[in-house]
Order: structure tokens, then sequence, then C-alpha cells
């Protein structure tokens, strides 16, 4: 009964008969200190209660067990991991393509899509390809980028700036914190 269980548990425990050391720091029931004692004798104290005996800390010398209820034990892990995953953000990074010969108004149009994503809790990454001999004014796409992220200075933060690879300009933007936004 070690190990993963029905996916629930991802550290390993031993439990009763599957400790191996001689003797082991004991912490009782109710989560008294008892203190170093033989295996035999820890294991009989667990089979008096009813409950069983979980090694919590093996590296530990000598190793930490408790005697607990395995299956609450279980269950409350299980319930501890799965709303750690609920906490869990998953950010994304969404794409926005412009051109450098873009008008003001589709400007404003791309950065309301890319507020939506920011509102949204996702990273925006804003790319700008140069088409023939564009790539010969590469400031001009610059600052197009410059101008696309005046527009959302006020839900967004530079993550990254704008950084030149081949015939694309590109820069990511992030959401502010929200200990700035209450500024």
């Amino acid at each position: 009964m070690q190990g993963k269980l029905n996916g629930a548990i991802s550290i390993k425990y031993r439990i009763n008969h599957q400790i191996r050391a001689k003797e082991v720091r004991l912490i009782g029931a109710s989560g008294e200190q008892i203190g170093v004692v033989s295996l035999p004798e820890a294991l009989k104290l667990a089979e008096d209660e009813d409950l069983d005996l979980v090694e919590i800390s093996p590296n530990a010398n000598p190793p930490v067990a408790k005697i607990l209820d395995w299956g609450k034990f279980k269950y409350e892990k299980r319930k501890q991991e799965q709303s750690q995953r609920k906490r869990q953000k998953n950010v994304e990074v969404k794409g926005i393509r412009l051109s450098s010969k873009i008008g003001q108004h589709d400007l404003e149009t791309k950065a309301k899509h890319a507020g939506k994503f920011l509102e949204s809790g996702n990273k925006v990454k804003i790319r700008l390809m140069f088409k023939g001999r564009e790539i010969v004014h590469k400031d001009l796409g610059a600052e197009v980028l410059r101008r696309f992220a005046e527009k959302l200075e006020d839900i967004a933060e530079t993550d990254q700036n704008i950084t030149f690879s081949g015939r694309e300009v590109s820069m990511i933007l992030a959401p502010k914190k929200k200990a700035e936004k209450g500024k």
C-alpha cells in the first residue's frame, strides 16, 4: 500500500511491516512525541489503537513514524493535491501578428484583442514580419511595436523587450501584477 494510489499520493510511504528500520522516532495518534522506540514496539502501539504505523520521514536518523489512520491520511493528501492543482494558474502565450504598414484603426483593434488576452491572465507575443524590402526599415517596425505597447500600458507590462530575429521583430507583454493594478 505504498506509492501512488489511484493517482493521488505522489510521495511513497512505507506502512506497518514495510518499514525496514530497527527503531523509529514515534509520534502518537494525537501528535505527541513518544520518543525513539523499537519497530516491534511501535507496531504494537499502533495495533493497540487500531491504527497504522506510517513512516513520515524515512531519511531522518532514526526515521520518523507516526501512528495514524492510513485511509484518512490518503484521503487528506489527495484533497490537498487537488486543491493545489486548482490554485495553479496555467499561463498561455497568445500571439498577435502585425505589419509595419498597419493603419491606426487596425492597430487599435489588435490592441483590444490583446487587452482581452491580458485581462484573462495570458501573456501576449506581438510579432511583426517584414516582407520584401521592408527589412531595410527595422526602426519603423520597432516603432509600431512601441505604439502597440503604449496602447496597453495601463493593463500590461513588458515581459520581453523588442527583439530582432531574421525578418521578424517581436516583444512579449504580460498582465500587470494585482498590486500594481490598485495603484
